[in-house]
């Protein structure tokens, strides 16, 4: 990290305890977990924590006290030892943490119990984010009744909690110019992989050798692990939103549906596209795959400054009904069917999620039970879809075993919309051209 690097984690460090206005804010970072006997899942930072420290260890522990004199950021970590070290990897220790990570204090983690407390001594507040991680939390009400127990002493403990999130979420939701940066080579990187896939996919491979196109693609690319389990799903799989066994053959005829994003740094692509195995769709699978690509060009339009969040998601919905009415799927009028919610059948989820440091981020969509007005800086996914599956009589089955997706990763600008992931081919004739070769 160099000393730039430092001076960004510090301004957004500083502009949340200005917001604060006093008492004491704690942010954990994730514990450990163990994935069988001595075995852990892969590491990685708490979203908040990372925000905030860009420390990528664990066992560690920010604390933001404003205005205190001997410095307002602390931070509880794991000592340098070599013994470990040899076993486990480097550790940035103490020294590090002041001089990488630009902690005014540092103290071992394992020291925690004994200083803790007396930090929390006469602040009136404390700011956490409760229910995270329990166990920190039952941590914390330990710390807090310690202190209490000196009350006689003229020590008075933290009279209220404030949830940290309301700050630190509303700051999130806001990329800057440096979250920007990461996340358009996290779409970037994978819109490559999903090239790669397109290009790759053929009749007989199973679904896991495709899903290891995207995983080499994303190291290649420099990205440390996907952003989240890959979606490879061909035929009937495409029709379940979250399928991740990747572990059927892939059949000449069907369709396979892609959702997977790679992760730079923390932040997350979430990229989505769809395809015909054989790399030359149907008629029905062209037909329910231009209504798709519709909506979502659509629903991109309506991704500008001024617009309110649920407006893309309004607008794929009217053309998909059209779309399904076009097909003779749906039967009725378009408010009719928006009324009934029939074309749930088809299509059962939102069109989009906030996207940044969490694949589903934080930030609330609903200002005072309404809509929240889209921004310049906000990120957000634009992905409606259409599945059929199936077994239904009234539905010919040249559409059967059909589920289509396509999701990009939007950036509101002021002047309109960038589309982080447009590297990777939507377009019919981009698809079938791409994997013809």
């Amino acid at each position: 990290m160099n000393a730039m690097d430092k001076a960004i984690f510090e301004k957004r460090r500083r502009e949340l305890m200005q917001q604060m206005g006093g008492g004491l804010a704690l942010i954990p970072t994730a514990p450990v977990r163990n994935r069988n006997r001595d075995i852990n899942y892969p590491f990685r930072p708490d979203s908040d924590f990372y925000y905030l420290t860009h420390f990528p260890e664990p066992e560690a522990c920010a604390v933001l006290v404003p205005g205190r004199p001997h410095g307002e950021f602390i931070l509880f970590c794991r000592e340098c030892n070599p013994e470990k070290e040899i076993w486990d990897g480097r550790r940035a220790g103490l020294d590090g943490a002041r001089e990488l990570y630009g902690a005014d204090d540092a103290f071992p983690i394992d020291d925690i119990d004994d200083i803790l407390p007396g930090l929390l001594e006469n602040r009136e507040k404390v700011f956490c984010s409760m229910g995270r991680h329990p166990e920190f939390d039952a941590k914390l009400m330990e710390w807090v009744n310690e202190v209490r127990a000196k009350s006689r002493n003229g020590v008075s403990a933290p009279g209220e909690f404030v949830d940290l999130n309301h700050l630190l979420h509303e700051m999130r939701l806001f990329k800057r110019p440096e979250e920007i940066r990461l996340m358009k080579r996290a779409a970037k990187v994978s819109a490559q992989a999903h090239r790669r896939a397109m290009q790759a996919c053929r009749p007989g491979l199973m679904e896991y050798e495709i899903e290891a196109e995207l995983l080499y693609e994303f190291k290649k690319g420099g990205s440390q692990s996907p952003a989240y389990p890959p979606i490879v799903g061909g035929g009937a799989n495409s029709c379940i939103l979250h399928y991740t066994e990747n572990a059927a053959e892939l059949k000449a005829g069907d369709m396979l549906l892609i959702d997977a994003g790679a992760e730079i740094d923390g932040y997350a692509a979430d990229v989505t596209r769809s395809f015909p195995v054989n790399g030359k769709f149907s008629a029905e699978q062209r037909a329910v795959y231009e209504i798709v690509l519709a909506a979502q060009l659509a629903a991109i339009e309506q991704v500008r400054a001024g617009k309110h969040w649920n407006e893309p998601h309004e607008t794929a919905v009217r053309i998909l009904i059209d779309g399904l009415m076009q097909l003779g799927l749906l039967n009725g009028s378009t408010d009719q069917l928006l009324e009934t919610g029939a074309y749930k059948r088809f299509y059962m989820h939102r069109t989009g999620h906030w996207l940044g440091l969490d694949v589903h981020d934080v930030g609330d969509y609903k200002l005072h039970d309404t809509w929240r007005l889209l921004e310049p800086g906000m990120v957000m996914t634009v992905e409606p879809g259409l599945y059929i599956a199936a077994g239904d009589p009234a539905i010919p089955p040249g559409f059967w075993n059909t589920g289509i997706r396509i999701e990009d990763d939007v950036l509101v600008t002021r002047d309109g919309n960038e589309v982080l992931s447009r590297d990777a081919p939507k377009a019919v004739d981009d698809i079938e051209a791409l994997m013809k070769g």
